[in-house]
């Protein structure tokens, strides 16, 4: 996919207030608990790559698409929605991996709407081929998209959807 994007002289997310110097749009991509132990557990489920590996190959793939992406992880349900909260006015598109929390967490989800931009929930495991009490998500029905099952390659084709939309933003 070829995905170049600038700003198209529009202000994307209604609620981030843009400077005149701004060019590339801002994407936020929150990883949850226990992500920061890619590489080190369940490697038949979450692939070999560490989380530091798979951030830098989300920037590159951002820097690819026209956009300038930010990431971060927590263990701590709060500092997740409090870095969604930090969403509403810095970035113009969410990509989240809740992990444990897709299946337990109403706040994040209560967060998650406050939203205006784009929001894809990203898994690096089909959670439908998991335990059962994995195939809920609480923010499976408020989220722009789902991608689930393509290891650390969903993150890039998160990176890509969410470009995609900006850029059909832009044209619309």
């Amino acid at each position: 996919m070829v995905c170049m994007l600038t700003m198209c002289n529009l202000q994307m997310n209604g609620n981030r207030k843009m400077s005149g110097n701004e060019e590339k749009p801002r994407m936020l991509i929150i990883h949850g608990p226990n992500l920061n132990m890619l590489g080190q557990r369940e490697a038949n489920w979450y692939g070999c790559a560490t989380l530091e590996e798979i951030d830098a190959e989300i920037k590159q793939t951002a820097e690819g698409c026209g956009m300038v992406a930010e990431t971060f992880q927590s263990n701590y349900e709060g500092a997740l929605v409090e870095k969604i909260h930090e969403a509403m006015r810095a970035y113009d598109a969410v990509i989240i991996n809740p992990a444990a929390y897709t299946h337990t967490s109403v706040a994040i989800r209560d967060a998650l709407l406050m939203l205006n931009v784009p929001i894809i929930e990203v898994h690096l495991s089909n959670i439908y081929r998991r335990e059962p009490f994995r195939h809920k998500s609480l923010i499976a029905d408020i989220v722009t998209a789902r991608i689930a099952g393509f290891g650390k390659d969903g993150y890039m084709m998160a990176v890509e959807a969410a470009a995609d939309m900006l850029k059909r933003k832009c044209q619309d």
